[in-house]
């Protein structure tokens, strides 16, 4: 048993077996013949997963791990709120007729803000978002958006507790097709007295669709964790993934139950093309799965939407 499966066996028999009930309440989601789409839910899940010991990929079923490293290239390295951007189609539903959806996930990663000043011109090849304005005195303004701030700060002032990405705008969430479940990463680097230094990264989720997007979640965050360690010559550590409603819809109930009693098997080894030191050189090509076995996917899963 992978300790991925260990962990989303345990949060998943928590949710059916110790969850609350949203039914009969004023919900959002409806399901595509117009039902109300209710929920068994838990309040404040936290799992950790240690990148060193494992890769958190489930086994009891087939998580698309290149699809959802795509996703993360798509927000946080193409910058992007437009599913033509995407390789998926996970995303179509919530798209307009141009292909945007709005003012989320990608778009807010690219805004960008006066990162500091400093006497250093930073090189545009490493920090592709960078606008060096007019002198100030001896000192340069630095516009950086969040991808290259975190970047920046990373190699710079590693032990900073400040380090973090926010898709979460109050400003503009009337603007978004979906608010960001997703929504902040916070990064935090530890000396463990190895050759290297440990990057470790919380992911703080609003709202998760157990049966279709935790595990999907988890790896793709694993992986992001991975990619921006690389980038900054660091060992991916601990991920931390806080989840506040996590969920199960009624109409996944039997898949669920048929998850639960599944086998399991080993944890893949998942690695990056270590070639690669520039966040903005990954490709779904650089990312390495060896020995995945899994049970067989469950398709045509119903989605709320």
């Amino acid at each position: 048993m992978s300790y991925a499966d260990k962990v989303f066996k345990e949060n998943l028999r928590s949710i059916i077996e110790e969850g609350t009930s949203t039914e009969g309440q004023k919900v959002r989601p409806h399901w595509e013949d117009g039902t109300p789409a209710y929920t068994i839910k838990q309040f404040g899940i936290s799992n950790t997963y240690d990148l060193r010991k494992e890769f958190p990929a489930i086994t009891v079923r087939k998580t698309a791990l290149k699809s959802c490293m795509d996703e993360i290239l798509w927000i946080y390295q193409k910058k992007s709120n437009n599913i033509h951007d995407l390789n998926s189609h996970i995303w179509d539903q919530w798209a307009d007729k141009d292909g945007s959806i709005g003012k989320a996930y990608g778009y807010q990663v690219g805004k960008r803000f006066l990162h500091h000043r400093s006497n250093e011109l930073p090189l545009s090849e490493v920090y592709p978002s960078v606008i060096s304005q007019s002198r100030l005195g001896e000192k340069y303004k630095i516009y950086l958006d969040q991808m290259d701030g975190a970047l920046y700060d990373l190699r710079n002032t590693p032990f900073s507790r400040r380090i973090m990405i926010s898709l979460w705008c109050p400003e503009e969430l009337h603007e978004m097709n979906l608010e960001p479940c997703c929504w902040s990463v916070i990064f935090n680097v530890t000396d463990e007295g190895q050759d290297k230094l440990v990057l470790n990264m919380v992911l703080n989720q609003r709202s998760n669709d157990f049966i279709t997007a935790n595990n999907w979640n988890t790896a793709q965050y694993a992986i992001f964790l991975m990619m921006v360690a690389q980038s900054v010559d660091m060992i991916p550590g601990k991920l931390v993934h806080n989840i506040t409603d996590c969920h199960v819809y009624d109409r996944h109930i039997d898949i669920a139950r048929e998850l639960l009693n599944r086998p399991e098997h080993p944890a893949p080894k998942v690695s990056l093309n270590p070639e690669i030191k520039n966040f903005y050189d990954f490709t779904t090509d650089d990312l390495i799965v060896e020995n995945y076995e899994t049970e067989p996917q469950i398709k045509n899963i119903p989605i709320a939407i």
